[in-house]
């Protein structure tokens, strides 16, 4: 009976421990839980896209490039927020704003690894998004999204081998019409990639336009 009665204290003590470890390790998922869900979602800095967009005017009067409205993508923001928007020169404000996709370099293709921290590169294989100003021009067909592209044209040193590495800019049926933070845009290999959605919308005001648009890739 004594003997009976050790096994029976030790199994109790044994599942107490358990119990015990699972509720630390319930706890501690609950915390990290909490962590992702009170993480601030960031916003675009208006006054930085305001000094962006007067001096992206500026620019495109002196390449004659349109002066009714350009195109402005701050990659300093997290990709599961809106961080493409097409700036009104004449109103001087945002009258569209999007998700926009950057490249994944050496992550996964499609995932979401470098949301906020995304790296950039001139380099042809590298599969990396380039910062600097790109005149779009040239609509074609795309093999993706809604089937439609435009080349960019780097100005700058740090993309001028844009059309080399056949950097376009596309829709992409995985991009999102709406935020997804605290989760990421899809990264492909360096091109801009909208909603199709977006592109609908932009499209018939690239079309339109009787120069150039500006399209500025900055962080």
């Amino acid at each position: 009976m004594k003997f009976s009665s050790m096994i029976f204290m030790m199994i109790v003590f044994l599942s107490c421990q358990k119990g015990k470890q699972f509720s630390v390790f319930e706890n501690e998922l609950t915390k990290q839980s909490e962590v992702v869900q009170n993480e601030e979602k960031p916003v675009l800095d208006l006054i930085k896209t305001k000094n962006k967009g007067t001096e992206a005017l500026e620019f495109c009067k002196e390449r004659k490039l349109n002066t009714d409205f350009c195109i402005l993508i701050d990659m300093s923001l997290h990709s599961g927020v809106n961080r493409f928007v097409v700036w009104d020169f004449k109103k001087q404000k945002i009258v569209n704003k999007y998700l926009v996709g950057h490249g994944c370099g050496t992550n996964s293709w499609s995932g979401d690894e470098s949301k906020d921290h995304p790296a950039f590169s001139n380099e042809d294989g590298s599969h990396l998004s380039s910062l600097g100003k790109y005149k779009l021009s040239g609509r074609g067909y795309s093999d993706w999204g809604i089937h439609v592209k435009y080349l960019m044209h780097g100005l700058e040193e740090s993309n001028s081998n844009a059309l080399k590495r056949f950097i376009v800019f596309h829709s992409w049926d995985l991009m999102s019409d709406e935020e997804t933070f605290p989760k990421g845009s899809p990264e492909g290999w360096g091109c801009p990639t909208v909603s199709n959605s977006a592109l609908r919308a932009i499209d018939p005001m690239i079309q339109s336009s009787q120069k150039p648009v500006l399209m500025w890739i900055y962080n």
